[in-house]
C-alpha cells in the first residue's frame, strides 16, 4: 500500500544547501516509488530580503555577514559544489558570483502553484541562480524561466509588473517565521514533523521510510 505524504519544503532559491536539500529529497523520494506518494508544496524565505536591485558580490557579502576569511569561503564553496553534483545540480558559483534578491521569483512560484506547476518552476529557478547565475529579479529572465516549463510567458510578465502574490508572499514569509523556522532548508511532513537541513538521500529516506511505518502503512 502506498503512503501519502505531506511535505512542505520552505526555502529559498538563493540558498545552495535549499538546491542540495531538494535533490536528496527527490532521489529519496525516487527510490520510495510506490511505497510513498509525497505532495510537495514550496514556501518562500528569503535570506537576504534587504538585498539592493543588481545584488551584492557574493565572496564579499558573506565574508561581512558572517566573518568568514575568503579561503575559507571558497572551500566551502568547493564542498558545496561536491555535494550538489552528487543530486545532479551543477553550481556553477566564482569569486564573482553575486547574491540577488529574490523576491519576484517567489511571487511567481505562488502563481506556479496555483498553476500546478510549481516543481517544475523551482527546479527551473534553483537552476537559473545557481547553474546560469542569472539574476532572479530580471523580469525577462523570469517570464524565460516560466514559458521553459510549460507557463504562460504573457500571463508571468502580468504578475510581476503587478502586485499580485506581494502579500501572499509576505504572509507566508510571516507564517513559518512564526512557526519557529530560521534556517532553510526545512522540511515539515505531514504539519508535525520537521526534517532540517541538506538531508543526503539516505537521510530523507530513512526518515521518510519511518514516517510512513509510524502511519502504519509502510515497513
Amino acid at each position: 500500500m502506498t503512503t501519502k505524504l505531506k511535505i512542505d519544503f520552505v526555502s529559498d532559491i538563493a540558498c545552495p544547501w535549499c538546491a542540495i536539500g531538494l535533490g536528496g529529497l527527490e532521489q529519496a523520494l525516487a527510490a520510495l516509488e510506490g511505497q510513498i506518494d509525497a505532495d510537495i508544496t514550496f514556501h518562500p524565505y528569503e535570506l537576504s530580503p534587504d538585498m539592493p536591485a543588481g545584488g551584492q558580490n557574493a565572496l564579499e557579502h558573506i565574508s561581512r555577514k558572517f566573518g568568514m576569511p575568503h579561503d575559507q569561503i571558497r572551500s566551502s564553496r568547493e564542498m558545496i559544489r561536491e555535494r550538489a553534483a552528487g543530486v545532479g545540480v551543477t553550481m556553477n558559483t566564482s569569486d564573482e558570483s553575486r547574491i540577488y534578491n529574490t523576491f519576484d521569483a517567489h511571487r511567481l512560484l505562488a502563481w506556479a502553484n496555483d498553476e500546478g506547476r510549481q516543481l517544475d518552476m523551482k527546479r527551473r529557478l534553483l537552476a537559473l541562480y545557481h547553474t546560469d547565475q542569472v539574476d532572479p529579479g530580471n523580469h525577462n529572465a523570469l517570464v524565460a524561466a516560466a514559458e521553459e516549463v510549460g507557463l504562460d510567458g504573457s500571463a508571468a510578465r502580468a504578475i510581476l509588473e503587478s502586485d499580485r502574490y506581494v502579500e501572499d508572499v509576505r504572509a507566508e514569509e510571516e507564517l513559518w517565521r512564526s512557526r519557529g523556522i530560521k534556517s532553510v532548508p526545512a522540511v515539515i511532513v505531514n504539519d508535525r514533523h520537521l526534517i532540517s537541513g541538506a538531508q543526503t538521500r539516505e537521510e530523507f529516506e530513512r526518515q521518510l521510510r519511518g514516517l510512513a511505518a509510524e502511519a502504519g502503512n509502510v515497513g
